[in-house]
């Protein structure tokens, strides 16, 4: 996206150069001091309706249609319509989505013929001749702003699509894990037929904490959303407080973490994710197993593995078997780095998954 600046020189410049070579000298040339005028006239009215095409297409292209109409009927104007052409633009831009075919092949029929079609003998300098380059001139000006038009509402719809996948990742993230060690922990107290009032205010008291936290990762989500720069990226140092939160839920976890020097914003954010969704999976589908977390430098590549030994006991209520969204999430979280993922069950028994993400890969 330019700036408004340059844009703002770009029209301006166009302006003055339609009017110093289609306006100027015709009107010097007509003689009479009121033909004059109204050629300078309709030349400002020309030039402002270029100048301001971007805020009012529609209305700049009509004030520079019927102006250089005018002027030419005075004898003051030579344009071929490429003032009017120029405005049609950012109008055609804007009704892209809105234009069906039919019109975009008519224009393109009228383009062609124009440009093939022969200028009538004895009239090189006529209304002929400005004729077949007003048609060309405006044909292609709404083919290229269609065209353009399109593109730009594809790659507005392509943003709109990776931002909702990215918040959809980031919801699934964040609540999922909150959700399963909540349900976790209810389950083990539920488990127990004896359990204390002082064992009972304390899953309690954790369970609010995780569902506060969880409700403050949601609001930074938000805010992230709104401002770019509304907080800082998950990362490396949050692992402490997943690892914590997923040994309260009954899960034997052992974590090691030795990136071996700085890591990236984006890579971390990815590793991060991932040993939260890995070990929120433990906590629905391998209640009460033994977990390792292990993050560690190969190289130039950061390698996140984290390895369950699979379920040792029951909980309340059976899991559900999942959508598979967190392990796609996993996958396409680390394709934004440059990263592979790779899960699947161990032999002698639970469940692995395996990332290899490039440390230079991303900001």
């Amino acid at each position: 996206m330019t700036r408004p600046w340059v844009d703002g020189a770009v029209d301006g410049g166009a302006a003055a150069g339609v009017v110093a070579v289609f306006w100027a000298w015709p009107a010097l040339g007509a003689g009479a001091w009121p033909t004059v005028a109204a050629g300078a006239v309709l030349a400002g009215m020309t030039a402002g309706a270029m100048v301001l095409r971007r805020r009012a297409p529609f209305g700049a292209t009509l004030a520079a249609g019927a102006a250089t109409v005018a002027g030419t009927v005075l004898g003051v104007c030579q344009d071929p319509m490429l003032a009017a052409a120029w405005c049609l633009y950012p109008l055609a831009i804007e009704r892209a989505r809105r234009t069906r075919v039919v019109a975009g092949v008519l224009a393109g029929v009228f383009a062609g013929l124009a440009m093939v079609t022969a200028v009538p003998e004895g009239d090189a300098a006529g209304p002929g001749r400005q004729v077949v380059f007003a048609v060309a001139a405006l044909s292609v000006s709404w083919l290229l702003g269609t065209v353009t038009g399109r593109q730009l509402a594809t790659a507005r719809e392509a943003e709109r699509m990776r931002v909702q996948l990215e918040v959809a990742r980031d919801v699934h993230d964040v609540v999922g894990h909150a959700l399963g060690v909540v349900i976790a922990q209810s389950g083990v107290v539920l488990g127990l037929p004896d359990a204390r009032e002082e064992e009972l205010r304390e899953t309690l008291s954790e369970v609010e904490e995780h569902a506060r936290r969880a409700l403050e990762d949601v609001q930074g989500l938000v805010r992230t959303l709104r401002a770019p720069d509304g907080g800082p990226a998950p990362g490396r140092d949050g692992l402490a407080e997943v690892v914590e939160a997923t040994r309260a839920a009954g899960v034997d976890v052992d974590a090691r973490v030795d990136a071996g020097g700085a890591v990236g914003g984006r890579v971390g954010a990815v590793a991060f994710r991932i040993v939260q969704e890995a070990l929120s999976n433990v906590v629905r589908h391998a209640p009460g197993a033994w977990c390792t977390v292990r993050v560690r430098r190969e190289g130039d590549v950061l390698v996140v593995r984290v390895r369950d030994g699979g379920a040792r006991r029951p909980v309340g209520r059976a899991p559900g078997a999942g959508s598979g969204s967190g392990l796609r999430g996993m996958r396409e979280r680390a394709r934004l780095v440059g990263g592979t993922v790779a899960w699947g069950a161990r032999p002698g028994g639970g469940f692995e998954v395996e990332a290899r993400l490039p440390v230079g890969g991303a900001p």
